[in-house]
């Protein structure tokens, strides 16, 4: 069992919870860009979520996730002293920090919660670091104070210009890149048509572009096949090669079809779940 330490809200829409959870073990060894995968209890759904921070000497690892579907919305309900049966990790690939001069970070989301760590790990290995974070509206921004604290320029867009700027990431990119910004590699961590469209907007300048993918994924460790996504051409699981991959080299049609191809059945399980009916 894994005890919680503490939990919050991380936004004024109550819309991300943050979770510090004792697992010595995965804080051990964790670094930026990996995952771990829980359960709830002995009858929970196996649910990936990304390690957005660790304390080697506390013994502890975060998470943030937003409480949308049955088992994430289980581990909302749970308060500081309970436990959680499984939190195995660290899986998949840390991300690459090493050796970039400078590099943009670009969230969108609650893909911010992911992409600060690796923002963070990259500015404490000495890049110079822009980080871009996108919100559909002001009352959905997160981790701003962490984000500012960890990179060398942000730039908060919303899509409704309720705060910061008014537009989107991808215009925020091409403006900084067309104005001279000399990047040597940019990642993108959100919703997967925004990391197409990122991949498209750097594609011309010939930017490494690398992106954070979130396939359907059951055990994490590349037996299932559930997380396969299509990468130059050449099957990859992206628990095991990822969960980072080249943007450029994605094939995002498949990834985003194969993303929907359960929709129906995770309504219908989550209405078992809470006794609701099904519309639709």
């Amino acid at each position: 069992m894994y005890p919680i330490i503490s939990k919050r809200y991380l936004n004024e829409a109550k819309s991300v919870m943050e979770m510090v959870v004792k697992a010595p073990l995965v804080a051990k060894k964790c670094l930026a860009g990996q995952f771990i995968i829980f359960r709830v209890s002995e009858y929970g759904e196996r649910v990936p979520l990304t390690i957005a921070d660790y304390d080697r000497e506390a013994g502890t690892v975060t998470i943030m996730f937003q409480p949308v579907g049955s088992s994430t919305k289980m581990l909302a309900e749970k308060e500081a002293g309970d436990s959680i049966l499984d939190f195995a990790g660290p899986l998949g690939k840390p991300s690459e920090t090493e050796g970039f001069r400078r590099v943009a970070v670009v969230g969108g989301g609650v893909g911010c919660a992911i992409a600060y760590p690796v923002a963070k790990a990259l500015h404490t290995a000495g890049a110079k670091v822009d980080m871009i974070a996108g919100f559909r509206t002001k009352e959905i921004v997160i981790l701003e104070n962490e984000m500012r604290s960890h990179c060398d320029a942000l730039y908060v867009t919303t899509d409704d210009g309720s705060y910061g700027e008014h537009g989107f990431t991808t215009t925020k990119l091409k403006s900084l890149i067309e104005a001279g910004a000399d990047y040597d590699e940019v990642i993108a961590i959100g919703p997967p048509i925004m990391m197409k469209l990122i991949s498209e907007v750097t594609r011309p300048y010939g930017i490494r572009t690398v992106v954070s993918l979130n396939p359907i994924m059951i055990d994490g460790t590349g037996m299932c096949g559930g997380c396969r996504v299509t990468v130059g051409g050449k099957t990859k699981f992206a628990c095991v090669d990822g969960p980072e991959f080249d943007g450029h080299e994605v094939d995002w049609d498949e990834l985003m079809a194969r993303n929907n191809f359960y929709k129906d059945e995770e309504r219908e399980h989550a209405c078992r779940l809470t006794g609701g009916k099904r519309h639709g």
